[in-house]
């Protein structure tokens, strides 16, 4: 009897891609990925009837390598001007985290990648100051502090910098982190930054905002989670939260609540990115859930 082949093993991969909208992108990538011997597991699209621009995001299982599925996407492309990534479905992505003094969004972060629910791998926690050092120990993550100055900025940037590249570090998180980023760093990260912020109505900013939302008797509390831009808190939004607080909240129960949301609201926006589920869109995002 002759021995049974081994039969080959499969493999999943997630393609994004934006272009202008026109009739049959998605017949001719649909068929491409036949043609390759995928099958199709999932397919959203979009197309924006304001800028004309169409989205899509397809996940398939396939035993074609991912050179050779490349081979064949890269037709389909030229023929339609895609701006497309081929990715490998459930693959972690290196993330580096920064953040201050705060430990909620921090720890929200490092518990959800333990216990397998976030797919982001954490080479590393940045700081400007030592007081999460314990955290990033009790975790197994090195921990690098690099103080913040006004003289010390470009340098410590500079200092992030070298060691995104030096980790291969793919998405940067920054988890209450609260510093200003400059216009060139944000640059640098475009796409690949992730910040949140507290969000009210009305807006309070400076120190204790949420201290200032209780004073002013505020209705509903919130988080925003955005990537970074130049312009600060003004990046395209990838998530959102809203809950309600009222008169009987104290400012200790506003401030509990607002961190709980922050922490839901960016992980939440982590895992779509890394996910591969958010594709930017100008100052918008397209998020398919």
């Amino acid at each position: 009897m002759a021995p049974s082949s081994t039969p080959a093993s499969t493999h999943g991969y997630v393609l994004t891609l934006s272009c202008a909208d026109q009739p049959g992108i998605v017949h001719a990538v649909s068929g491409s990925l036949l043609d390759a011997g995928c099958n199709i597991t999932d397919s959203q699209q979009y197309g924006n009837p304001d800028t004309g621009t169409f989205f899509m995001r397809v996940a398939v299982e396939t035993t074609t390598s991912f050179s050779k599925l490349r081979e064949h996407l890269q037709m389909v492309a030229d023929r339609f001007e895609l701006k497309w990534t081929l990715h490998r479905a459930g693959a972690p992505i290196r993330t580096l985290i920064m953040a201050s003094k705060a430990a909620h969004c921090l720890n929200d972060l490092l518990f959800l990648q333990r216990s397998g629910t976030l797919p982001v791998e954490i080479p590393a926690i940045v700081s400007n100051h030592k007081d999460l050092e314990p955290l990033a120990e009790f975790y197994g993550i090195p921990f690098y502090y690099i103080p913040v100055t006004p003289e010390t900025k470009a340098s410590a940037e500079e200092a992030l910098l070298e060691l995104v590249a030096e980790l291969g570090v793919e998405l940067v998180v920054l988890a209450r982190y609260m510093q200003v980023l400059s216009d060139d760093l944000c640059q640098r990260l475009a796409g690949k930054a992730i910040n949140i912020h507290h969000s009210f109505l009305p807006s309070f900013k400076g120190a204790k905002p949420y201290h200032q939302a209780h004073a002013r008797g505020v209705k509903i509390i919130g988080a925003t989670a955005h990537y970074v831009t130049a312009v600060l808190d003004e990046g395209p939004i990838i998530e959102q939260e809203v809950i309600r607080v009222d008169h009987g909240h104290s400012v200790e129960k506003f401030v509990s609540m607002g961190r709980a949301v922050e922490a839901r609201t960016l992980a939440q926006a982590v895992q779509w990115h890394a996910e591969h589920r958010v594709l930017l869109d100008g100052h918008r995002t397209v998020v398919f859930d």
